[in-house]
């Protein structure tokens, strides 16, 4: 995702947590977050600006869920609104040009610093990559990752591309296998309950007007600019620069059965 203001990072930060439950229903990716499959997964706090709390509140509203098995980690988000539009089709082109849905996930038992992203928009058009470690250290994106056995899937709850629709929402849905991220990882394996990642997640949200029966950016009157892009996500950062894993939310793997969940996770203090 871009950068344009930047600014302070909060102290006294208190990055979010999530349990993830585990799937109990077998997944098919259709992009709808209202079937039997997600029934027992909680949804996220609604995301905030990037900034922090001192930057006004999204206009829209906008909500994950995580669920996970031996095999993947199942990723739903709900974008509310009625601006649902999308350009890009081809894979790995750079997708937060349209609106967008966003992952981040650190795999702490790597014992490195690099991590996965993954970008997709309304239209399923999907960008995913690995950053071999945050760009202000001098990370370098490699576009060539490919998230092997990736599903992905959109449900538009409206039309894409049309403002004269009743447009609601769009959501998507991720499995990421766990053997696809698992390399880098000292263990060579997926998560087990009560172990952790370090994630976040982001929509990136751009302000427009209706021109001709279609969506256009909104542009500066006075320079003819673009206007910055809003960013929205899960665990805020403090600037506009979502590439600060280290203020990224949690995920705790929850191994209850049955749907009981395990006591409530801790961060640990080195992560403090």
């Amino acid at each position: 995702m871009p950068s344009a203001r930047v600014s302070v990072p909060r102290v006294g930060f208190r990055p979010p947590v999530y349990v993830c439950r585990r799937a109990t229903k077998p997944f098919t990716a259709d992009g709808r977050l209202d079937k039997d499959f997600w029934a027992e997964a909680e949804l996220t706090d609604p995301f905030v600006d990037i900034e922090g709390e001192d930057r006004p509140a999204p206009r829209y509203a906008t909500r994950a869920k995580l669920l996970w098995d031996d095999e993947n980690l199942y990723i739903g988000a709900e974008l509310r609104g009625p601006e649902i539009w999308a350009t890009v089709t081809q894979r790995d082109a750079i997708i937060y040009d349209d609106n967008d849905f966003e992952v981040f996930l650190l795999h702490p038992d790597s014992g490195e610093r690099q991590y996965y992203e993954l970008e997709m928009n309304a239209l399923n058009t999907v960008w995913d990559l690995l950053l071999t470690k945050p760009y202000r250290d001098g990370g370098m994106p490699v576009n060539g990752f490919d998230f092997h056995g990736l599903q992905t899937a959109v449900f538009v709850d409206g039309a894409v591309n049309d403002p004269t629709q009743r447009n609601r929402l769009w959501s998507a849905e991720v499995a990421i296998p766990f053997h696809s991220i698992s390399e880098c990882a000292r263990r060579n394996r997926g998560p087990q309950a009560g172990e952790y990642f370090r994630m976040n997640f982001s929509r990136v949200h751009w302000d427009v007007d209706i021109a001709d029966g279609a969506y256009r950016k909104r542009r500066d009157p006075e320079s003819g600019r673009l206007l910055p892009e809003n960013n929205w996500v899960w665990s805020p950062t403090g600037l506009v620069n979502i590439h600060y894993p280290e203020l990224w939310g949690f995920v705790f793997f929850d191994g209850g059965a049955g749907g009981e969940p395990s006591p409530a996770p801790e961060i640990p203090p080195d992560e403090r």
